[in-house]
């Protein structure tokens, strides 16, 4: 119980949400802890919910100036040695950190311990949950490359690996959790596994900046692909399943990218052949009919008959 754990809350106009977080925060069975709140500037009645905590949690305040400054502000203002960021909107069952803190007895040298999230979607009045597992291998590099690494709410993050790759990276516009994950692995720090859930992500607006700028956000999740293969080719670990783990996510993207840029996609399909040629199209995302139009007659084909076919599916219904 020797680890002094800092929970971490950035805020901006979470009114509805913000004192279940703080009390997920505060009803940890780990004692060894403080709680830290961030009000990024908040134009609702967010301020009021969180001072009516009193001595129980910080809290500091100022203009609007983003998420990633926000968590910064919690970085710097933390005493922890371990850190569990908790988005407002979010929230964690009682033995989350409790669970993960006793894990760093079988993982001692790790700096972080990540672990499913449990997705919570709201749509009117119907509340759903899953939990998003994480699968094999748990090779923290193929986890990034498929976009498998949890949402920021999961980890234990050891202070001072993040102080060491200089925290999250302010002018970040999406994919920021995902971007800091890659420096962490380009800078040599452990990633371990531990199969206990214990974040709730909650889904319940589409105005987030990955939901609105579908366009950005493939934008830098793909500039985080080609980091990574390129970091991977400069110290010679871009082994064959790592490979193909860049480029099924390259392709997963082509495919959601064609939706609203042809031109784009295909420049995509281009690069995962430059970059692999033996590509073979992944049967989770491909069904067999696409398999076979696409190797008789190229990705644009397939995807045309893809879209043909949902459309009849759609008037048969």
């Amino acid at each position: 119980m020797n680890q002094k754990v800092s929970i971490l809350i950035p805020c901006y106009n979470a009114e509805q949400w913000i004192a279940q977080s703080i009390e997920s925060a505060l009803n940890q069975t780990y004692p060894n802890k403080e709680v830290i709140v961030v009000d990024d500037g908040s134009t609702d009645g967010s301020l009021e919910v969180i001072k009516s905590f009193g001595d129980a949690i910080c809290w500091v305040t100022g203009k609007n100036r983003g998420g990633n400054i926000a968590r910064n502000r919690l970085l710097e203002t933390s005493t922890g040695n371990w850190l569990q960021y908790l988005d407002a909107d979010d929230y964690l069952l009682p033995t989350k950190i409790e669970n993960q803190i006793n894990f760093l007895t079988q993982a001692s040298s790790a700096d972080i311990i990540y672990s499913p999230s449990i997705f919570e979607y709201w749509e009117a009045e119907i509340v759903k949950q899953e939990i998003l597992s994480i699968t094999e291998p748990h090779d923290p590099w193929i986890l990034l490359a498929l976009w498998y690494l949890p949402q920021t709410g999961s980890p234990l993050w050891k202070k001072q690996a993040l102080l060491d790759v200089g925290g999250w990276k302010s002018d970040q516009p999406c994919c920021q959790e995902h971007e800091l994950y890659l420096r962490l692995l380009k800078a040599g720090k452990r990633f371990e596994y531990c199969h206990d859930s214990g974040s709730v992500y909650r889904q319940w607006s589409e105005s987030t900046v990955c939901k609105k700028d579908k366009t950005l956000t493939y934008e830098h999740r793909l500039e985080i692909l080609d980091k990574l293969e390129s970091h991977l080719k400069l110290i010679n670990e871009l082994n064959n399943e790592r490979l193909y783990a860049i480029n099924k996510s390259r392709f997963d993207c082509a495919r959601m990218i064609w939706l609203f840029n042809g031109s784009w996609a295909k420049s995509i399909i281009r690069k995962i052949y430059d970059s692999e040629h033996s590509f073979k199209l992944p049967s989770s995302t491909a069904p067999l009919f696409y398999q076979i139009i696409y190797h008789c007659l190229g990705f644009e084909a397939a995807e045309i008959t893809a879209k043909f076919k949902r459309q009849l599916l759609t008037l048969n219904k």
